[in-house]
């Protein structure tokens, strides 16, 4: 899947999944915009990557995003919204930190990115949007209210983004991956079955998938990708 001429951003484009999903973009000749609030140039050396940082509960800071990657490389055809953030607690047990770090990380940033972007993929007659959610938001859980949450709603957002653009052959599509194996699961779980969880490059070809020419006739779906 060939993706030379196509621009791409990356939201959260470095770390566990993000390292994932830009070297992909990258693999199949996109032209890559990955951002998150503490990117560098030098975490990608590859000639068609750009790194811009940003402050994704600002609303104004991603507008000024979206612009300068317009102003510079004409258009946005894709947007991978990778970011998001963990974190457990009952209901009762959730402290207004964590509800409020779960609410901006998982869905303003996903809301602030969406309506910065829609215009220009609305203007250019063509858009791929594809967020990541998780498998473990599909349906309420003990201990995750918080994070479920947040996740459930974004992909309500996302699926609403699919009806309202359909008409600008714009598609927006959730993946939702099993545990993943990153470093920080690892740490975290440590006792776990590693062989089981679902490998970022997989996510990552998945991710791309969507963001293709050929995926056109997919969208609003919640798309789910397991281990073994």
């Amino acid at each position: 899947m060939n993706m030379e001429g196509r621009v791409v951003l990356i939201t959260g484009a470095k770390g566990g999944l993000g390292t994932s999903v830009t070297e992909r973009f990258l693999e199949v000749g996109a032209t890559v915009v990955g951002t998150s609030r503490s990117i560098k140039q030098s975490d990608f050396n590859h000639p068609k990557f750009t790194a811009i940082a940003a402050d994704f509960s600002n609303g104004a800071a991603v507008n000024d995003l979206v612009n300068q990657v317009v102003s510079r490389f004409g258009k946005i055809d894709a947007l991978a919204h990778v970011m998001g953030g963990f974190a457990a607690g009952t209901v009762a047990e959730t402290d207004d930190k964590t509800w409020d770090m779960m609410r901006d990380l998982n869905l303003t940033s996903a809301f602030y990115i969406l309506r910065a972007v829609i215009p220009h993929m609305r203007k250019a007659k063509y858009g791929r949007i594809v967020a990541v959610g998780s498998l473990a938001a599909v349906e309420s859980h003990a201990g995750l209210g918080a994070y479920v949450t947040s996740k459930m709603a974004m992909a309500a957002l996302v699926r609403t983004v699919a009806l309202e653009n359909a008409d600008a052959n714009i598609t927006a599509n959730v993946v939702l991956p099993g545990t993943m194996d990153t470093h920080a699961n690892r740490a975290a779980m440590p006792d776990a079955d590693f062989s089981k969880w679902v490998q970022t490059a997989d996510v990552a070809k998945l991710i791309q998938t969507l963001a293709s020419d050929e995926a056109a006739q997919i969208t609003g779906t919640l798309v789910p990708i397991q281990g073994k």
